[in-house]
């Protein structure tokens, strides 16, 4: 019960310090009292994408750490540097970051008639880093468990070793095999993979602090890529029942012909149980973030009424960031739970056995 209570008070002490940190590095508004803060714009710009890395704002200076830039231009070759090239806006090797239009915050380049045009862009931005420390940092902790389990030692583990166990067979034992069945091993290893790279992205977006912060499994081209994934593994491992059931399914033949109206409908849920996969996980992720920086925003929205209001909005401010934040911590599992679960019940359809077979195994 001590060390129940010891690791609860360390959360608390850690979600507390995670809002007050984020509200630390956020841009003092006071200093300038007479501009507007445009909300939108601020929530969006944490949200999005970025070659640089910003840490904080000290009076004018940013502190920012610089991502290289590694793009491909049909006219002039390969350009590779670091983003600080970009200061302040300035053109580098005649490519810059576009301001405005459909290529604002991406690399552009003007064509020979002096319109913005997009090269190829392998950079690691924000996002493509934090996925390369974040996986690099699962496979430490992976390998590091899998090493205690190689010394042949398969007793009861402790700490650090026993809380990694408790969630691989929570999720191997209540989720993948319940929802696929008999070859459920097969696909334990995906699984498995997926929900900790979603927790452990999930996790490091809610601290403020370099190397976290960044919004990864919010971002709609990782979900997309991991239910492209899920996607490929169902329809590719599908067996002859699963699509007999899709272009001929048990019902009405009026169904079926002339107009393949029943076909059509099963075709089409084919396509968007990965959609909802993508856009579900996408859009809590996204949501918890904004939430967070919404309220973070009351701080300096509230300057202009005064110190009285604007001190009593900030403590509402500092509470309710760190109530959200107890709460993300709880959508990080969910949403990584949620995600391998359907991915799991998705792969179980598409393992279907033909009803006569089902009937042999009773």
């Amino acid at each position: 019960m001590n060390s129940l209570r010891k690791i609860l008070s360390l959360i608390a002490i850690f979600v507390f310090l995670t809002g007050a940190v984020a509200l630390a590095n956020e841009p003092v508004a006071t200093e300038k009292p007479k501009e507007e803060v445009n909300v939108k714009e601020l929530i969006l710009e944490h949200l999005a994408d970025s070659y640089t890395w910003h840490l904080t704002k000290i009076g004018e200076t940013d502190i920012a750490i610089p991502l290289p830039i590694i793009v491909y231009s049909q006219t002039t070759g390969w350009h590779v540097f670091l983003s600080s090239a970009f200061h302040e806006g300035s053109a580098h090797d005649g490519l810059s970051i576009a301001t405005d239009g459909k290529y604002k915050g991406k690399i552009v380049e003007k064509d020979a008639q002096g319109k913005d045009v997009k090269p190829f862009d392998f950079s690691i931005t924000k996002v493509v880093f934090s996925v390369m420390f974040n996986s690099l940092l699962l496979i430490i902790i992976i390998l590091s468990v899998a090493r205690s389990y190689k010394k042949g030692v398969f007793e009861s583990k402790k700490g650090f070793v026993g809380f990694m166990e408790l969630f691989i067979m929570n999720i191997n034992d209540d989720v993948i095999k319940p929802c696929i069945g008999k070859d459920y091993r097969r696909y334990a290893p995906y699984l498995l993979t997926v929900f900790f790279f979603i927790f452990i992205n999930n996790l490091m977006g809610l601290i403020p602090l370099f190397p976290g912060g960044a919004n990864v499994t919010g971002n709609i081209a990782i979900t997309f890529t991991l239910a492209l994934i899920t996607f490929l593994i169902v329809n590719i491992s599908g067996s002859k029942e699963y699509f007999k059931e899709i272009f001929w399914p048990d019902v009405p033949m009026w169904l079926k012909v002339p107009i393949p109206l029943m076909p059509a409908i099963e075709l089409v849920g084919v396509f968007t149980k990965p959609f909802a996969l993508m856009i579900r996980l996408f859009a809590n992720i996204l949501a918890g973030h904004s939430i967070v920086l919404g309220l973070t925003c009351l701080v300096f929205v509230t300057v202009k009424l005064g110190v009285a209001m604007n001190t009593s909005m900030s403590i509402v401010s500092v509470l309710f960031s760190v109530f959200i934040n107890l709460v993300e911590l709880l959508v990080a599992y969910i949403q990584a739970y949620v995600f391998t679960m359907l991915s799991a019940v998705f792969i179980g359809l598409a393992r279907v056995e033909p009803h006569h077979a089902k009937e042999v195994n009773k």
